[in-house]
């Protein structure tokens, strides 16, 4: 049977592959599989024009577990990549490369902190509680591969800051993670709406320096938060 250069897969039941029209398929006996993972080998493999790259849908997203491609293609790719790798030139490339994503990253860490600070709003009795809240989110939402929507470039960072927020609060101030959800469609969203609107609530109260007591969700969160850190 011959084979196609370039053929999408999906993972199957009991490790079986899945072709486009659904027809479980089985790849040449010379070829091997290689993991997502290293995206300088993949490149390399790929380059040749000869593969099958097995993905999966998360969500609204295609997520690539990793490619079948002929053996010798991975071993010539994985020793040119190796090769590389071990120059000098390489190395000092990679250490500048690092350097140049941490100072990106402490950059866009201060910036989002500010952002999310701006939305809060405290009034000034609670600016102490309103830093370390946005410390708090800052902290969970922006690590990089975090999967939070403060890592996506899609929206305003002022948009990201305050979806951020109410995401955060969700979780720390609201029942929702203990709220059971229809297998309706909608059901999900209109319950994050309602806790949306209950957290928006009670952010108003501290931007409008209400008086506040201890058994307030939002203050035991935000002292819970800072004992952990």
């Amino acid at each position: 049977m011959p084979v196609e250069n370039i053929r999408l897969l999906k993972p199957g039941p009991n490790n079986t592959l899945i072709g486009e029209n659904g027809q479980v398929v089985t790849p040449p006996p010379n070829w091997s599989f290689l993991a997502a993972g290293d995206a300088g080998i993949t490149r390399k493999v790929t380059a040749k024009g000869e593969y099958w790259r097995v993905q999966f849908k998360k969500g609204k997203r295609l997520i690539s577990k990793g490619i079948w491609a002929p053996t010798l293609t991975i071993i010539q790719a994985k020793e040119l990549v190796q090769a590389t790798r071990n120059t000098e030139a390489y190395q000092k490339k990679r250490i500048s490369d690092i350097k140049r994503r941490e100072k990106k990253q402490l950059q866009y860490e201060q910036e989002f902190q500010s952002t999310v600070v701006d939305y809060l709003a405290f009034h000034e009795k609670y600016r102490m509680l309103e830093k370390k809240m946005a410390l708090a989110i800052t902290k969970h939402a922006i690590p990089v591969g975090s999967g939070t929507v403060a890592r996506t470039a899609m929206i305003p960072i002022k948009e990201r800051a305050a979806k951020a927020v109410i995401a955060w609060m969700r979780h720390q101030t609201t029942a929702y993670d203990h709220t059971p959800v229809a297998r309706v469609k909608g059901e999900r969203r209109a319950i994050r709406r309602k806790f949306a609107q209950q957290s928006v609530t009670l952010l108003e109260k501290y931007r409008d320096g209400e008086i506040v007591y201890d058994n307030c969700p939002l203050y035991r969160a935000i002292q819970e938060t800072t004992k952990q850190n």
